[in-house]
């Protein structure tokens, strides 16, 4: 069994990971591959977006964009929600995000599905009833907290905390199955899995997490998932690129970006650098492809395999905040997914 030491470094490998892969896309997002070529050429390490970024104006190069910072909230609601999260936390956290980001002038705000389920709260919706339409990419981007937190075993647990973080944002049995393949690599990775693996259990989890949720259409996340992967496999680097662009998708819709991100890692061997490379030169929703990538990779390889003359260029996140998260969420994981209302990491920080 991994000892504490071994798990903090797969822990903060998942988010750290996932921060490289989504400041490397940062610039490049919404963006087609063709513009991304000929703004940036390839991108192939962190540069500031140019002048007219529909949602990345003004940010500096390294900077993490929602999807870093969305999965650290989520992290430490987790943590201060105990036994059963706390969705009425979870909400006013996201909506004072989101106040936080505007006040600082970003463009890059909550997603659509976030967004339509919050207002629906406020509007006096129960939770659990706000999110039976989300089925965008918002969860999974951010899950890596609760791949981190759980074990992958016994996995009708572990997709049940993942749906529970759902709940109140992406309540469909698409955006269930999406985020509990990429929490599922995760926490796969921390117990000690190779990317081989990871993809394994993510393909188990995601077809649970599709019975789970409010039922809506749309291919199936486990068999996309092992699809995408087949698809590129033994392929030139570049032939592999223009297929996940062509035919995976790299758009927000759950069934392109998820299985787009498996792929990528596919692609990328495993490595959490080259999966944030290829992502962020796909086009798309390159920060998000990016982060779950990587966060996917990078809790396989480990913290201490990050390149970190990058990871010390990574702006807008506190690597002292990151690692008392990650202390907090191990010592969830080692207690059998249980946390208190304090954690160890907080109060050590």
């Amino acid at each position: 069994m991994p000892d504490y030491e071994f798990e903090m470094d797969r822990a903060m490998g998942a988010l750290v990971g996932g921060a490289l892969g989504d400041a490397l896309g940062m610039p490049t997002q919404l963006l087609s591959p063709a513009r991304i070529a000929e703004l940036y050429g390839r991108v192939e390490d962190f540069i500031a977006p140019f002048a007219g970024h529909p949602v990345s104006k003004g940010l500096l190069a390294g900077t993490v964009t929602d999807d870093t910072e969305q999965a650290l909230l989520l992290g430490r609601i987790l943590v201060e929600s105990g036994e059963r999260f706390d969705h009425a936390r979870w909400v006013n956290a996201l909506l004072d995000w989101e106040r936080e980001v505007k006040a600082r002038g970003s463009y890059d705000l909550l997603g659509p599905s976030t967004k339509r389920a919050i207002d629906a709260i406020n509007n006096g919706v129960p939770a659990e009833e706000a999110g039976r339409s989300g089925d965008t990419n918002g969860a999974a981007m951010r899950i890596a907290p609760v791949g981190i937190m759980m074990p992958p075993e016994p996995l009708d647990a572990f997709v049940s905390k993942v749906a529970e973080t759902c709940e109140a944002t992406h309540n469909t049995s698409i955006a269930i199955a999406s985020a509990a393949a990429v929490a599922a690599a995760v926490s796969r990775g921390v117990a000690g899995g190779d990317w081989y693996a990871a993809s394994d259990s993510a393909v188990a989890a995601a077809q649970r997490g599709a019975t789970l949720g409010n039922w809506v259409t749309g291919g199936d996340i486990a068999a996309r998932i092992v699809w995408a992967q087949a698809l590129v496999r033994g392929k030139a680097k570049r032939d592999a690129i223009r297929l996940i662009t062509d035919l995976v998708g790299t758009g927000v819709a759950s069934q392109e970006s998820v299985p787009a991100a498996f792929a990528v890692l596919e692609v990328a061997g495993g490595d959490p650098w080259q999966a944030a490379v290829i992502s962020a030169n796909l086009g798309g929703d390159t920060d998000t492809i990016g982060a779950i990538a990587a966060g996917m990779a990078g809790a396989c390889a480990g913290f201490s395999r990050l390149p970190q003359h990058r990871v010390t260029s990574l702006t807008g996140i506190d690597m002292a905040q990151v690692q008392a998260l990650a202390a907090d969420l191990v010592a969830a994981r080692m207690s059998g997914g249980r946390v208190g209302k304090a954690g160890s990491g907080k109060d050590a920080a």
